[in-house]
């Protein structure tokens, strides 16, 4: 693809823009925003990524999957404002949801620790726990407020933080798990994933693209079930005062 045909393709951007002033949704500026910083972001990531395949040092993949794990922190924090110490949790799950799964990939030698194998899914990894850690925050801090009389009562009559939040927080990480799982539901027959599609437009077997894309999907599931579970039960106790009171403001 050359960057004349390329630039062709911004004529879908003007499609968006132009519906959103028809229907006045004000989304205009968040649209051309999005637009230039993709475009500056990917193109300077191609330049970034082309001189680390080819140095394969070891310490550049790790300073690679620390940047992607740190602007992924920083994004996902957004969603948990107003809790104590959100940024570090947020941190410690992805971390350890990208430690477990690479651990996995690289230990059964599923995928050799290279920067093309290594970077690409670590980049895909993190991203899914990046949306399962915004869904968790923004559900359990919804099912907080909601249900906050049935979490005061149990605090009321004895109970711990803990036995107060449970229902709610299996709840949180319930929703936060279940855009992927139905996406895996659907792959093949309504989606056909960004990595198969890529590969088979590069010319490789479709046979193999597909098993490629089963390690991603099966590596999704496990992301975002583990970044829901580790981020729900570290942040959980910041719904709660020293003193066992809830302390988010009901709706």
């Amino acid at each position: 693809m050359t960057l004349l045909t390329l630039s062709f393709t911004l004529g879908f951007v003007v499609v968006a823009l132009l519906l959103s002033l028809w229907l006045k949704l004000g989304l205009e500026r968040d649209l051309v925003i999005a637009t230039i910083r993709s475009a500056i972001q990917l193109i300077a990531i191609g330049y970034i990524l082309k001189i680390v395949f080819k140095l394969n040092n070891p310490l550049f993949i790790v300073l690679m999957i620390a940047l992607m794990v740190g602007v992924a922190t920083q994004n996902a924090a957004r969603r948990g404002q107003g809790l104590a110490g959100v940024w570090w949790k947020i941190l410690i799950a992805i971390a350890i949801t990208e430690c477990v799964t690479q651990g996995l990939l690289v230990g059964f030698r599923i995928t050799p620790w290279a920067p093309k194998f290594v970077i690409p899914i670590s980049g895909m990894i993190v991203g899914n726990a990046m949306i399962a850690s915004g869904l968790l925050l923004n559900r359990l801090k919804s099912e907080a407020r909601g249900h906050h009389q049935e979490i005061r009562a149990i605090l009321a009559l004895g109970g711990t933080p803990k036995q107060a939040i449970m229902p709610f927080l299996k709840q949180a990480i319930r929703a936060s798990m279940i855009p992927t799982i139905d996406s895996a539901k659907t792959t093949g027959l309504v989606q056909l994933p960004g990595m198969m599609t890529g590969q088979i437009i590069a010319g490789a077997d479709p046979i193999q693209a597909v098993r490629y894309q089963l390690l991603i999907l099966f590596s999704f599931m496990a992301s975002a079930a583990i970044t829901s579970i580790v981020l729900g039960f570290v942040t959980y106790p910041s719904l709660f005062s020293q003193y066992q009171q809830l302390v988010v403001t009901p709706d």
